[in-house]
């Protein structure tokens, strides 16, 4: 009888106790700085822009890499891929949904929109691009295979290139197929020993970009907006706690281990508002914590387009918050409307500039709400966005993880014997003492 796999759970804790740890210390002491120290904060910020920007560019290569081993290295087939593609958006829509209808009950309950004023407020910023499926349907498909890997947003695009470049790689012959494999074994190898320099950087990053949000914007602004700003936190915090929670206890996922692998992603989104920046470790620990290569290298890009559940949740809360404001009581039937038509236009457009607004601003429009109160809502949307983002990284490592026992791959034989040291082919032993 072998050991239960504790290595993993060994790495996962003691990260968690150092650079877990200092990422805490270190937005401790950015928001000290920021409040304090306003001016200097701000000129610091730059700093975290540089952690930003290091996490940022190495996206498309490790999307790329990990996901073409995925599939191709392991003799993925189109009816597989459809397969895991379809289980993925089952569970998204699933999820986003239950999400939204959170978000209106939290807001009708809460009603954090009540006894405002909105004929001082400054006129909304309506010069945005608008969303169509065909701004969709450019976000998916690039119009060059290298300007997807350079662009950090463009996480649909590397997906897209991905499969299609894997679908290829199955269909060579065997000298080019082996030869593609090993280069992108190596190239995801490397990004990964990429992410550990990097990573040695976050505290002072994150440090510097939370102080630079709270010196800008300045802890005072919650006074304006911040019953709305403690509503979409505690919806957040119940989304978590009545979905998220009963899915990993459904999947049965051991919990503790869980936490641990997605400890520094989260907070790394919490500090940075960036879900790219946590995307590298995210896949990192995922995998570590018993996901596959394929599964999670699919599922968790996609799912920053299609399963933004933090962003879903403060979309309900945001519109619902803009008809209180403006005085105008939504009906329960129309509310439903809009719940329909955030379930479509907040899918699949991860990638457009100020998405989340644009997306908000379109739903305004349609439900005949007025634009105004949207200026109250730009004043605290830096600590909105610090939450929403966090919920984001969070739900998308889960759905990897559930997806993976969906498919009964969640810590298959590769995984166990990268834990134990012994061959694949060697492994006599009931798998079911690993979940």
């Amino acid at each position: 009888m072998l050991m239960k796999p504790i290595k993993t759970v060994w790495k996962l804790s003691r990260k968690w106790t150092n650079l877990t740890i200092w990422i805490i210390i270190g937005m401790v002491i950015g928001i000290l700085i920021g409040r304090f120290a306003p001016e200097f904060a701000v000129k610091i910020g730059p700093l975290g822009n540089v952690f930003i920007r290091m996490i940022q560019c190495i996206v498309g290569p490790l999307i790329f890499s990990t996901l073409v081993i995925g599939i191709a290295g392991h003799g993925e087939d189109l009816r597989r891929i459809g397969r895991l593609a379809l289980k993925s958006v089952i569970y998204f829509e699933v999820v986003t949904t239950l999400a939204l209808i959170l978000g209106l009950i939290a807001v009708n309950i809460a009603r954090p929109g009540t006894g405002f004023d909105t004929s001082q407020l400054p006129p909304p910023d309506t010069n945005v691009t608008s969303i169509t499926w065909v701004t969709e349907m450019e976000v998916i498909v690039p119009t060059s295979f290298f300007l997807a890997l350079s662009d950090h947003s463009a996480v649909l695009a590397v997906v897209f290139c991905a499969i299609m470049f894997s679908v290829a790689i199955t269909q060579a012959d065997e000298r080019s197929r082996n030869f593609m494999l090993d280069f992108n074994l190596s190239l995801s190898k490397i990004m990964f020993k990429l992410i550990v320099l990097v990573m040695n950087y976050a505290p002072i990053g994150i440090s510097c970009a939370i102080a630079a949000t709270v010196g800008q914007y300045g802890l005072d602004s919650l006074k304006v907006a911040g019953r709305l700003v403690l509503t979409l936190y505690v919806s957040l915090l119940i989304f978590v706690l009545v979905v998220l929670l009963p899915v990993a206890v459904l999947c049965r996922l051991p919990l503790r281990e869980f936490g641990w692998a997605v400890g520094e992603p989260f907070l790394i989104a919490f500090a940075t508002s960036s879900s790219e920046s946590a995307l590298p470790k995210a896949m990192e620990n995922i995998m570590a914590f018993g996901v596959p290569m394929n599964i999670a290298a699919f599922v968790i890009p996609t799912g920053y387009s299609f399963n933004l559940d933090g962003s879903t949740l403060y979309l309900a809360v945001a519109t619902i918050f803009c008809a209180q404001v403006a005085g105008i009581n939504k009906s329960v039937g129309e509310q439903i409307v809009i719940i329909l038509t955030l379930m479509l236009t907040s899918k699949g457009v991860a990638a457009v500039p100020r998405a989340s607004y644009i997306v908000l601003m379109t739903t305004l429009t349609n439900a005949r709400i007025p634009l105004a109160p949207l200026a109250l809502i730009l004043s605290v949307d830096a600590f909105m966005d610090m939450a929403r983002t966090a919920v984001n990284v969070l739900g998308n490592m889960l759905a990897s993880a559930a997806i993976a026992k969906w498919e009964g791959q969640f810590r298959n034989k590769d995984w166990v014997a990268s834990q134990t040291g012994q061959a694949p082919e060697t492994l006599e032993m009931n798998m079911a003492e690993y979940d």
